[in-house]
C-alpha cells in the first residue's frame, strides 16, 4: 500500500529532478537566450511626425503607430483595467506567477482552458524577444526571460513596457496610440468605459476591438469591468454605468492639423535620406519645418483660388459623366427593371458618388432637378442641395484655351437631370457649380535672411498629381530672367538712368547666321529710354541690347552668382528674354539677393528635429545674410535668434518670418557676449541688389502719365496690397505657355508659376463675360493676369503681421535730380524731372542740354533708326 511516507519521497524526488531538468534546459539554451539587457534603453518603433513651425501637425510616417508614454501619463483607471484583467497578482510575484501558471496547467490537463497563466512580464518577454508559436520550448525560454528581466527591471518599468509595446489592433502597438486610433483621444481622456474596452484587447486584439466587432467589444468590456469591480477597483455605480455606456470606437487617424501633403512629402524624403527608409519610419523623429501654419495655409488657398479663377473665366467642360434619369421619389423595396430609361435607386446613387474622388473642396454630386436659374442636386449620403444662379452664371461652354462659348442665359445652358458634377460650398446648402482645374500651378516663399522655406505649393492637389511643380518643374521663365540681366548690366557701369534705345531689332546674328528679330509685348516701342523704365515696363528689345553690350558669356557668369546653373543656361540671346528653364525654387532664391542686399542663400525646410522624448537631435545652422554676422546674447521678446546649441535656429518663431539676424553696428558694448553665425556668400554688392530692388519697386509703382503715351510698371496689380515696400516682376514666355509673378519685401520673397503641365497647351485667352461683372480678367494671359493674383492674395495675409520696412540704402549709394528724358542732371523741379538713385561715382556729371543722342546706348554694331 502507497504510504505517506512515500508519497512524500516521490514528491520530493519529483522536485529535484524537475530542478535538475529546468537547470540543464537553462544550460542548454543559456546561449540562445536574448540579451534582455536592452530594455533598459529600449527604442520605440515609433512613427516620424512632420510639424510646421508652430507645432502644428502636418503628417504621419510610419507602418507602426505608437505613442510612448510613461507610467505617470497612464490614467489610473486604465493601469487597473489591464491588471484586474490581465495580472491582478502583478506586483506580488517574481515574473512567474505560480496560481495562474497551475492554474493553466491544470485546465490543459483536464482539457479546460483556464486561463493562459502567462503573468505581464511573460507577454514582455514573449513580444521583445519571442514569436507567438504554441510551442513548450517557446513557454519555458519565455518563463527564463521573464526571471531575467524582474532582476533587472523595476515592476513599474515593466508595466510601462507593456503598455507601450503590447499590440492592439489596426496597426497601433501600446494604449497611447489605441486611445488615438478608436477614439481620437490622449489616454488621460478615456473614460472608463472606454479604458475596459482597451484593457480588453490584448487577448485578440483583430476580433475584439469595437470597430470590427461593437458585439464582442461590448462583451469583454463586462468582462473586464466585472474583474475591476470584484477587485475593487471600481464600484456598483461605476460598473453600471460604464456597462450601459454604448460602444463609440471608430478608426481615427493621426490628428492632422494643417494638410500639407507637399510640403509634408518634401521632409518625407530628406529624412529617408538622412537615416534611412526602416529608421525614419520607426525612430520615432518629430519634424519640426521653418513653414509656419499661417503662411502654408495662406499659400495654399492663393494657388487653389486663382486656379478655379483661371478655370472659371475659360468656361465650363461639362459633366463627369451624364447618368440615367434620377426619380422623384423611390418606395422602400421597389423592385425596377434596369433600362437606360430606368431611374437610378438611391443605392445606385450613393455607390456611384461614393466611387468618385473629390480634391480640396471639389464635392461630387448629381443634378436631380433644373428651374430656370437655380437646380437641385444630390450628394452621397442622399442630403440635397442647391446651385443658384450665382453659382453657376459663369458656365459657358469651354471650346479652346483660345474661345469660349456665349455666356448662359438659363440653368437649361449649363446642366441636365442626371448631370455627375462638382461643386463646392458657397454657405449653407448653397453650392457653386465647380470643375477640376486642367492648369496647373506653384508657389513658394522664402525667408531672404536665411533661406528658411516658409511655403511651398506644389500643385492644385497631391491627390490629383503628387509631381511637385516648386522643386521639379523646371519651366522657362520668361522675363522673370530680366532682373538678373540687368543686374549685369549695372556692373558694366550703367546706371538706372542710362538710355537704352526701345525700338525694333533688325540685326543680322553672325553666330546663329539668321536674322533675330525680337519684339516686345506688347509691340510698341518709346525710344531712348531709361533703364529702370525699361526694367519696370519689361522692354524686351532692351534686354537683348544689354546682354550684347555686356556679352552672352559675362551674362551667364553674372547669373550662376545667383545659383542658377551654367551649363543649364542657353547659350544665346534668348536667354535675354528668358529661354532658360528654372524650378520655382531656383527662381525665388535668385529673387532673395536682391531682397536680402546682395547674398546667395540656401532654402532649407526642417528647422530641427528631435527624438521620441522630445531630445533635439538637428538644429538647422543656416548661412546668414549678414555682414557681420554677429549676435549679442541679450535677448528680447521680439528677438528670434537663440545663440545656445549647435547654432542658430528660428524654431521658436512660430507667427513672423522676421529676420533672426542683422548685421549689428560697428559700435557696440565691448563687454556684450556675442556669437558669430554663419555667412551667407556675398555674390553682388549691396548697391547693385539696392538699385535692382528700386527698379523692381516701379515694375509695381511706376508710373508716369505727364508723357504721352503715358506708362506704368507690368506689376501695377500689386498696388492694391498698399504697401510701397514691396518690389517684383512679371514673366510670361512665348505663346503665353508660362506665366510668372516673382516679387519680395525686406523679409519675405514668393514666387507664383502657372501653366499647364502638357507643354503643348498655351494659357490661351478670354472675352468678357457680360454675367460676371467689371472685375473680371479678359484678353491675353500673362504674368500680371495669371501668375499675380496668386501671389497678391499670399501677400495680403502674409504682410498683415509684417510692419512696413523700406528697403535700407547702402553707403555708398547718393540720390540726385535728373532730367526723365535724358537721365542727366537738372535744375528744374518740375514733372519733368525725378531723384534717381546712383551707386557713388557713377551719377551724372553733366546737366541736361539740347542735344543728348550721343548718350544714347543702342548696339554698338547696331544699324537701327535711333
Amino acid at each position: 500500500m502507497f504510504s505517506l511516507k512515500n508519497f512524500i519521497k516521490l514528491a520530493l524526488f519529483g522536485f529535484i529532478a524537475g530542478v535538475i531538468a529546468l537547470l540543464v534546459i537553462y544550460i542548454s539554451m543559456r546561449d540562445e537566450l536574448p540579451s534582455v539587457e536592452s530594455l533598459e534603453e529600449v527604442k520605440w518603433q515609433t512613427p516620424m511626425q512632420i510639424f510646421t513651425a508652430d507645432g502644428k501637425l502636418i503628417s504621419q510616417f510610419g507602418e507602426k503607430k505608437r505613442i510612448p508614454l510613461s507610467l505617470d501619463d497612464m490614467p489610473q483607471h486604465l493601469i487597473d483595467a489591464i491588471l484586474a484583467t490581465e495580472d491582478e497578482r502583478f506586483y506580488y510575484h517574481f515574473g512567474i506567477d505560480p496560481i495562474g501558471l497551475s492554474r493553466a496547467i491544470f485546465g490543459q490537463i483536464i482539457g479546460q482552458n483556464k486561463g493562459g497563466g502567462s503573468t505581464i512580464t511573460m507577454q514582455v518577454a514573449r513580444n521583445f524577444f519571442l514569436t507567438r508559436e504554441q510551442t513548450y520550448t517557446r513557454k519555458i525560454r519565455e518563463i527564463f526571460i521573464s526571471l531575467h528581466i524582474e532582476t533587472i527591471l523595476t515592476k513599474d518599468e515593466i508595466l510601462a513596457l507593456y503598455m507601450n509595446k503590447i499590440p492592439l489592433g489596426h496597426r497601433s502597438f501600446g494604449f497611447g496610440a489605441a486611445a488615438q486610433v478608436y477614439y481620437g483621444k490622449e489616454v488621460h481622456e478615456l473614460t472608463l468605459a472606454q479604458a475596459a474596452v482597451l484593457a480588453g484587447l490584448p487577448k485578440a486584439p483583430s476580433t475584439l476591438n469595437p470597430i470590427r466587432s461593437p458585439e464582442r467589444a461590448k462583451a469583454r468590456r463586462s468582462i473586464v469591468l466585472d474583474r475591476m469591480l470584484t477587485t475593487g477597483k471600481i464600484t456598483r455605480a461605476q460598473y453600471n454605468e460604464a456597462n450601459n455606456a454604448p460602444i463609440t470606437g471608430k478608426r481615427h487617424g493621426a490628428e492632422i492639423e494643417v494638410n500639407a501633403p507637399y510640403v509634408a512629402e518634401m521632409a518625407h524624403q530628406e529624412m529617408l535620406t538622412r537615416f534611412g527608409r526602416e529608421e525614419a519610419y520607426t525612430g520615432g523623429y518629430k519634424v519640426f519645418l521653418t513653414v509656419p501654419s499661417k503662411l502654408q495655409l495662406a499659400a495654399q488657398n492663393a494657388v487653389v483660388k486663382n486656379l478655379f479663377s483661371y478655370d472659371k473665366r475659360h468656361g465650363y467642360r461639362g459633366p463627369l459623366q451624364e447618368l440615367r434619369p434620377i426619380p422623384d421619389s423611390l418606395e422602400v423595396g421597389q423592385s425596377l427593371e434596369v433600362s437606360p430609361d430606368t431611374p437610378l435607386t438611391e443605392e445606385e446613387i450613393s455607390e456611384t458618388l461614393a466611387s468618385v474622388k473629390g480634391f480640396q473642396s471639389l464635392i461630387p454630386a448629381i443634378v436631380t432637378q433644373v428651374s430656370e436659374q437655380s437646380a437641385t442636386i444630390i450628394f452621397k449620403d442622399l442630403s440635397q442641395g442647391e446651385i443658384p444662379w450665382e453659382g453657376m452664371h459663369w458656365a459657358r461652354e469651354f471650346i479652346s484655351d483660345y474661345k469660349q462659348g456665349p455666356p448662359p442665359e438659363t440653368t437649361d445652358d449649363i446642366l441636365k437631370v442626371g448631370d455627375m458634377i462638382f461643386v463646392r460650398a458657397l454657405f449653407e446648402n448653397q453650392f457653386e457649380l465647380s470643375q477640376l482645374p486642367q492648369v496647373s500651378s506653384a508657389l513658394v516663399a522664402l525667408n531672404p535672411d536665411n533661406g528658411a522655406i516658409l511655403a511651398t505649393v506644389g500643385g492644385f492637389s497631391f491627390k490629383q498629381s503628387e509631381f511637385n511643380r516648386v522643386t521639379q518643374a523646371k519651366r522657362q521663365v520668361g522675363s522673370n530672367i530680366k532682373p538678373f540681366i540687368y543686374s549685369a548690366a549695372l556692373e558694366k557701369g550703367m546706371t538706372l538712368a542710362s538710355l537704352v534705345n526701345d525700338a525694333p531689332i533688325n540685326k543680322w546674328d553672325r553666330n546663329s547666321g539668321v536674322a533675330w528679330r525680337p519684339k516686345n509685348s506688347p509691340a510698341t516701342y518709346n525710344g531712348p529710354i531709361r533703364i529702370r523704365r525699361a526694367l519696370a515696363e519689361s522692354k524686351n528689345v532692351i534686354a537683348v541690347r544689354l546682354l550684347r553690350e555686356v556679352g552672352l558669356t559675362n551674362i551667364i557668369d553674372h547669373l550662376s552668382l545667383f545659383g542658377f546653373a551654367p551649363d543649364e543656361l542657353p547659350r544665346n540671346e534668348s536667354l535675354a528674354l528668358g529661354s532658360a528653364s528654372l524650378t520655382p525654387m531656383e527662381v525665388a532664391t535668385g529673387f532673395a539677393t536682391f531682397a536680402n542686399g546682395g547674398f546667395l542663400v540656401q532654402p532649407y525646410l526642417i528647422d530641427r528635429i528631435e527624438d521620441a522624448f522630445g531630445n533635439v537631435l538637428f538644429n538647422a545652422n543656416p548661412s546668414m545674410a549678414c555682414d557681420p554676422c554677429l549676435v549679442e546674447s541679450k535677448k528680447t521678446d521680439n528677438e528670434l535668434l537663440e545663440t545656445e546649441g549647435e547654432g542658430a535656429s528660428t524654431s521658436d518663431n512660430v507667427k513672423l518670418p522676421v529676420p533672426a539676424v542683422t548685421s549689428l553696428p560697428a559700435t557696440r558694448n565691448n563687454n556684450a557676449d556675442v556669437t558669430y553665425l554663419p555667412q551667407a556668400e556675398r555674390v553682388i554688392s549691396p548697391q547693385n541688389a539696392y538699385l535692382i530692388t528700386e527698379a523692381l519697386n516701379s515694375a509695381i509703382w511706376g508710373a508716369d502719365w505727364s508723357i504721352k503715351p503715358g506708362w506704368q510698371g507690368t506689376g501695377f496689380r500689386g498696388r492694391t496690397l498698399k504697401r510701397r515696400d514691396i518690389a517684383g516682376k512679371t514673366g510670361t514666355t512665348n505663346e503665353a505657355k508660362d506665366a510668372w509673378f516673382s516679387g519680395f519685401s525686406r523679409r519675405m520673397v514668393a514666387t507664383s508659376w502657372i501653366g499647364f503641365d502638357d507643354p503643348s497647351r498655351n494659357l490661351g485667352q478670354t472675352i468678357s463675360n457680360r454675367n460676371l461683372g467689371k472685375k473680371q480678367i479678359t484678353g491675353k494671359e500673362f504674368g500680371a493676369k495669371s501668375a499675380q493674383p496668386a501671389w497678391i492674395t499670399f501677400m495680403e495675409n502674409a504682410l498683415e503681421d509684417l510692419p512696413v520696412e523700406p528697403f535700407e540704402q547702402p553707403i555708398d549709394v547718393v540720390t540726385v535730380r535728373i532730367d526723365k528724358a535724358t537721365g542727366k542732371l537738372t535744375n528744374k523741379t518740375d514733372k519733368t524731372t525725378i531723384f534717381e538713385y546712383f551707386k557713388l561715382g557713377t551719377e551724372p556729371t553733366e546737366f541736361v542740354s539740347q542735344d543728348n543722342s550721343s548718350e544714347i546706348f543702342e548696339d554698338s554694331t547696331a544699324d537701327d533708326i535711333f
